[in-house]
């Protein structure tokens, strides 16, 4: 097992340093009413608002990754974007890691975002940094059809973006890949808490601490469905039952991948792979200003089946 630690965004993450809010604001006017001054003269956005939040999503996505159109409906989860691209690029170096240190690039190396949300976040970054082609499967049908409407209406995304229905929510990967398909990613993010109780606990927690006061009901600025947010097990059970799923696939799909909220989850985690008999497992920290978060990679192949699979596929 390799296990790489970082202190700030991936080098390759446009996101660095503060936003600059008024270049922003040239890509989409309509931030331009949610800017206010700090104290110091600096432009801000209020962080507690969750339509200024959301929009400056979609000025982040119009400036940086060639968007026209972006929208998702109320209640559904609005994710920061400097760590859906930090997992994004961490997640290529880890392909790179199994191709001479070279990032696979290209419409022919095939990614599946599994729950890729209403947002289609990783979809979209992921295409327009790496020119990859995704699948993302989705067990709520308004997401995917405000997942499938963002497509539809940015011709970029058009024929490299598919979204698919999951029908069985334990299957995960039944039933969304054909049987001939082969993917070169998965990527994964989980949802936090094992319960709407837990999930409420630690909005107010978290909201109480960035207002230095203890607040009673939470209003989260990036919102959620429930599924979004909590399932059984929570984050470990989710990941586990992911682990256990992916065994069934282990020579059709190259690397999984999902993100691990809290480090505490780890060990158990990595026992739950190494009981796989997976040949390789990767774990990576990510830290975004004050959080870290972390990738946890495996794959079922061998070093030379790796190497068949990159000279096949990716050369």
């Amino acid at each position: 097992m390799k296990k790489n630690t970082s202190r700030k965004l991936h080098v390759r993450n446009r996101h660095q340093g503060r936003y600059d809010l008024l270049i922003l604001s040239q890509s989409l006017p309509e931030l331009k009413s949610f800017i206010t001054p700090t104290p110091s003269g600096l432009e801000t956005i209020d962080f507690f608002n969750p339509k200024a939040v959301k929009t400056l999503n979609k000025a982040l996505l119009f400036h940086y990754y060639n968007l026209h159109f972006w929208d998702i409906p109320e209640g559904y989860l609005c994710p920061p974007i400097p760590g859906r691209a930090d997992y994004l690029h961490y997640a290529a170096d880890v392909l790179a890691s199994s191709n001479q240190g070279k990032i696979p690039r290209g419409e022919k190396i095939k990614c599946w975002d599994i729950g890729t949300g209403a947002n289609l976040i990783y979809p979209i970054i992921g295409h327009y940094e790496y020119g990859w082609s995704f699948t993302g499967s989705e067990i709520d049908k308004k997401a995917v059809f405000s997942a499938q409407h963002i497509i539809d209406n940015n011709l970029s995304l058009q024929g490299k973006i598919n979204v698919k229905f999951q029908e069985k929510h334990e299957f995960i990967f039944k039933g969304i890949l054909n049987e001939k398909e082969k993917f070169d990613l998965v990527i994964c993010n989980p949802p936090f808490h094992s319960s709407a109780e837990e999930a409420k606990k630690a909005s107010i927690r978290k909201i109480s601490n960035l207002k230095k006061k203890k607040i009673k009901q939470p209003k989260l600025n990036f919102s959620g469905q429930a599924h979004e947010l909590w399932c059984e097990g929570g984050e470990v059970g989710f990941i586990q039952r992911l682990i256990q799923k992916s065994i069934s696939f282990s020579s059709s799909i190259f690397w999984f991948t999902s993100l691990v909220s809290k480090s505490d989850h780890l060990t158990i985690l990595k026992r739950s792979i190494e009981k796989t008999k997976a040949k390789d497992i990767r774990i990576i920290e990510m830290k975004q200003g004050q959080k870290t978060s972390r990738l946890i990679a495996w794959t079922f192949l061998s070093k030379d089946q790796q190497k068949e699979w990159a000279k096949n596929r990716w050369k």
